[in-house]
């Protein structure tokens, strides 16, 4: 006979138990489920207008379009500029670019990293003498750092203090990229710092003019080492302009990574949806990567989130692979629903009134082998013993009808208290 729930059950030790449990794993999935759907907007910190943060953004877009997401894109300063946003939870930004070393972890816990995506080089061209003069000689030079708010304008601070440049000698100047090409091309500044990749229009611009001169940084091992934010890279003689030999030599250069940066309550399927941007935008060759090298599970400045910790990790899923994205989310949804009930409820339900009935039917068995040992007594006792045997048989009789059965017991119930009735029956007709 299978066993069956009733009320008895319902109260007893392994019942409560077991409600306890399905309420709470009924809770958490109804909590999963109802978590609210991803939205369809997404909106990203770029940068200044033709920098490779915008370029980059432009194709995450057209990628997040497939899935029916609109990726609205914020022109900002630069990097500096996007982590300030992102601090801000009132900006309404969801994402940005961010450059190795301008986040304060401690400022920004709301903030996780989807891993770096590419490399930014400092690209330091200038129209200056052969040979170069040492930084401490650079007094009333113009030099271009960048506006407030990009990556560059700290950074180029920085690597002048490390020569012990006074910048109060100088004549810093807040141009952006595309201002300071321009400014540098027609004379009218003497060095401009760039952070920027390879493939930066601008980058490519001042690689191959011939009357700018790009500046190698033979202590390159020394600014690493000061700076672990900072790597070294080299720019290979003529990769600009072959037939033109530009650079004429091999150029080390520094470069800075930089990372995809979201708040951490963006949705997981839209924090996948830029991972997958991400992968598809920069995972290929590189003058400076080979092929894989990004993105890449690296947690610089902030802790890397959950979601790209499992994408490095395992990749996307099955669902996700084979599934367009809002149905991939509606199914890991159900399965959310199904899986708690059909892995934990079910067997436990299952399970526990068998547990029940094999511990109540065994309080049964002591009073049968009890009536049984009286029986044997009753056939050898002596007629003085029978009033003795008699009281322990109402005894018994009393404890057999106070006991408490599920319905599923009953018939055995009845059977303890009947074989009882019959031993009375037989006492009595024997006194």
């Amino acid at each position: 006979m299978r066993p069956r729930i009733d009320r008895q059950f319902a109260r007893s030790t392994i019942g409560i138990f077991l409600i306890a449990v399905t309420v709470g794993v009924l809770l958490w999935t109804l909590f999963a489920t109802l978590r609210p759907l991803p939205g369809r907007d997404v909106t990203l910190a770029t940068g200044p207008p033709g920098s490779v943060y915008t370029l980059a953004a432009e194709r995450y877009r057209q990628i997040l379009a497939r899935d029916h997401v609109r990726l609205h894109l914020v022109p900002t300063n630069g990097a500096v500029d996007n982590v300030r946003r992102l601090k801000d939870p009132k900006s309404g930004v969801d994402a940005g670019f961010a450059q190795a070393g301008t986040i304060n972890a401690d400022e920004a816990p709301d903030l996780v990293s989807l891993g770096t995506v590419f490399y930014e080089e400092v690209w330091p061209f200038c129209r200056c003498p052969d040979p170069l003069p040492p930084p401490k000689e650079w007094s009333g030079w113009r030099i271009a750092i960048g506006p407030d708010g990009s990556a560059s304008r700290p950074l180029a601070l920085r690597i002048l203090a490390l020569n012990g440049v006074d910048t109060g000698k100088l004549q810093p100047l807040a141009y952006s990229p595309e201002q300071a090409a321009q400014a540098l091309l027609a004379g009218q500044l003497d060095l401009a710092v760039i952070l920027s990749p390879w493939v930066s229009p601008v980058v490519q611009q001042l690689a191959r003019a011939p009357q700018i001169r790009l500046l190698s940084a033979p202590r390159a091992d020394a600014y690493v080492a000061l700076d672990p934010n900072l790597t070294k890279v080299v720019l290979p003689r003529g990769v600009a302009d072959l037939g033109a030999d530009r650079p004429p030599t091999d150029t080390v250069l520094l470069a800075s990574k930089a990372s995809l940066i979201v708040r951490e309550r963006l949705h997981p399927a839209l924090q996948y949806l830029l991972l997958s941007a991400a992968t598809e935008v920069h995972s290929g060759h590189g003058i400076f990567q080979r092929a894989g090298d990004f993105p890449a599970p690296e947690a610089i400045d902030v802790r890397l989130s959950d979601v790209a910790r499992n994408f490095y990790r395992s990749g996307p899923t099955f669902l996700q692979r084979t599934l367009p994205f809002w149905l991939a989310e509606f199914v890991q949804r159900m399965l959310i629903l199904i899986l708690p009930i059909a892995g934990i409820v079910y067997p436990l339900w299952s399970l526990g009134p068998k547990l029940y009935y094999w511990s109540m039917r065994r309080r049964l068995y002591p009073m049968y082998k009890e009536l049984k040992m009286l029986e044997r007594e009753l056939g050898a006792s002596a007629a003085d013993r029978r009033a003795s045997l008699v009281k322990r048989l109402e005894e018994l009789d009393r404890r057999a009808r106070d006991l408490q059965v599920p319905g599923m017991l009953n018939e055995s119930a009845y059977a303890l208290r009947n074989n009882i009735r019959i031993m009375r029956e037989r006492l009595a007709s024997e006194a």
